[in-house]
């Protein structure tokens, strides 16, 4: 694996690349950095010249202006491609990471050349009840205000399932608690007020919705309503597993990947 770092519109934008292959970009979730996918990074090497980007505000990355919204986030993303060098790539993305696939495609609808939304969403504003969104943003502006060691604890029940191992918690408490409290914050505002059901009928790549069967951030209704509203998508559910499939599941979560995009 190699670590990198370019400048697009003035921010550092740090990512880490592997592999050899054609182009799969990873884009991770929030609470996080490219770290999250680390095993997709060590599993698809051989398949794929891979590349996962710290967002901006999070990781190596720059914090963006507190203004931003998915589609700068989007924008950033086509740029931070066009400057890397990588062309037309498969683009895989993590619950927050689904919903800026999502927009790099309604703005960018040639920059991906196929998608891949694991445990995602048309935005939180397109995929979740408006109490809820108002809930989560409540509760992480208040958290946010305290350091992550108070409460990050608090988010394992909805990323994992009683069975995962314990390292794994571990390993997404150390993540959570590197957080930009800055990044993270505009990150939350703009997946709160993204609503991307529109493009969703439009997408004519190839589409496949990852799913685990007992997610509880992003439920298994959100992936169906997605699956059907994205035509000739595909939507697999790996049983048992919950939001954080990629990292509790890795070898099914890569071999559903791989099965799809090869």
């Amino acid at each position: 694996m190699r670590l990198q770092d370019v400048e697009v519109g003035g921010l550092r934008i740090a990512y880490a690349t592997a592999g050899d292959g054609p182009p799969l970009v990873l884009l991770h979730g929030g609470w996080g950095d490219s770290r999250q996918v680390r095993r997709q990074l060590e599993g698809l090497h051989e398949d794929f010249a891979l590349a996962a980007w710290d967002a901006p505000g999070c990781g190596g990355s720059d914090d963006p202006p507190e203004t931003w919204g998915m589609g700068d986030y989007a924008d950033c993303l086509a740029a931070w491609l066009e400057t890397a060098g990588i062309a037309r790539p498969r683009v895989l993305g993590l619950s927050w990471g689904g919903a800026l696939a999502l927009e790099l495609y309604r703005r960018h609808p040639h920059v991906p050349a196929s998608l891949v939304l694991a445990g995602g969403y048309a935005g939180w504003a397109g995929s979740l009840p408006p109490d809820e969104v108002v809930q989560r943003v409540a509760r992480v502006e208040a958290e946010l205000r305290r350091p992550p060691s108070e409460w990050a604890a608090g988010y394992l029940p909805g990323l994992l399932t009683d069975g995962a191992p314990p390292e794994l918690a571990d390993e997404l408490l150390e993540i959570m608690g590197d957080i930009h409290i800055g990044g993270t914050r505009t990150m939350l505002h703009a997946m709160a007020a993204a609503d991307l059901r529109d493009v969703l009928p439009r997408i004519e790549v190839p589409t496949l919705l990852l799913w685990g069967e007992l997610d509880v951030r992003s439920p298994l209704r959100v992936g169906e309503e997605l699956h059907a509203a994205i035509p000739d998508s595909k939507l697999v559910v790996l049983p048992g597993v919950g939001h954080f499939a990629a990292g509790e599941r890795p070898d099914e979560f890569n071999a559903a990947v791989r099965d799809f995009l090869l």
